[in-house]
């Protein structure tokens, strides 16, 4: 998931802010899943999150790193047969991008997404 650091931290003149990468992995996780289109991760796992087991899970597959300060997202999803593949993936860009900055306060650089397959879920 996260390359090298733990937390992301900031300094402010009231003190410090620290900022665990895994839960900005879950912001985007959680984001991307629900988006409509979107069947599950490249993990296998979709929606239920109400399961703590499903919400470590949840950031298996997803990387991020932090460099100058902006966060940059990799993650994989399965879309659903009958939805323009890329149309899901620019949704799941844009929601994961508004997620990880208006949940954080940090500045996204950029959402990177790869469908790694089709699910014929009914």
């Amino acid at each position: 998931m996260a390359e090298g650091r733990e937390y992301i931290s900031h300094e402010s003149e009231l003190g410090s802010v620290s900022i665990s990468e895994e839960v900005l992995a879950v912001i985007a996780a959680a984001a991307a899943v629900d988006v409509e289109g979107v069947s599950c991760l490249g993990n296998g796992v979709g929606r239920d999150l109400a399961d703590p087991a499903n919400r470590k899970a949840l950031t298996r597959g997803v990387r991020l790193w932090v460099e100058d300060d902006r966060v940059s997202v990799d993650l994989p999803i399965l879309v659903r047969y009958g939805y323009v593949v890329t149309d899901v993936a620019r949704a799941v860009q844009d929601a994961v991008f508004s997620a990880v900055e208006n949940t954080s306060g940090l500045e996204v650089a950029q959402v990177n997404v790869t469908v790694v397959g089709v699910s014929f879920q009914k």
